[in-house]
């Protein structure tokens, strides 16, 4: 009976493994950090509230998708902790959806039919230091795009659009959080 480390495979992999530590352990002695790691804001604070965005286009309940999506990348990203209470937080992030445009970008060249869309959504952000009021980052029109590709079968297109909705959600989310506290 072979052990699972002795086959090439499971060597290969370790020896992946045990490169990708030693790289990881280089770099950090190195000064770099990861990314999403930095920050350009205030030192003191360690909570953020961020209350449900506004959604001001006509699509139904995606500022709740956007909201959630941008308080688990703010958990997963930085070192703050997000809380529910906006007067306990050391700053307040709002958002507000503006506008949600869809645009086909790709066709099926026998039917005709769309396959691949481009989602462009527009959100204005302001991060406001709870204590003296003042906003410490701001965008009136921050603009993402996305390109997603949608299916033909109209009932996989329903099946879909809750996953494609969500991807959508964590790249936004990702933008937001990326301008936000790395300030690009």
């Amino acid at each position: 009976m072979r052990s699972e480390l002795s086959s090439p495979e499971s060597r290969g992999r370790a020896a992946l493994i045990l490169a990708l530590l030693a790289a990881v352990l280089v770099v950090s002695g190195c000064g770099y950090h990861v990314a999403g790691r930095a920050s350009n804001l205030p030192e003191g604070w360690k909570t953020i509230a961020i209350p449900m965005f506004k959604n001001d286009t006509t699509r139904y309940r995606i500022e709740q998708r956007f909201t959630a999506a941008v308080i688990r990348e703010f958990i997963s990203r930085t070192k703050y902790h997000v809380v529910q209470d906006v007067s306990s937080a050391d700053a307040v992030l709002h958002g507000e959806v503006l506008s949600i445009d869809t645009s086909p970008v790709l066709f099926n060249a026998n039917t005709g039919e769309v396959t691949t869309m481009i989602v462009t959504v527009h959100t204005k952000l302001s991060l406001v230091d709870a204590k003296t009021q003042k906003p410490v980052y701001q965008a009136n029109d921050m603009v993402f795009r996305g390109e997603y590709q949608i299916s033909a079968d109209v009932n996989a297109f329903f099946e879909q659009s809750d996953p494609a909705l969500e991807r959508m959600a964590r790249d936004l989310a990702s933008h937001i959080v990326a301008n936000v506290v790395e300030e690009f």
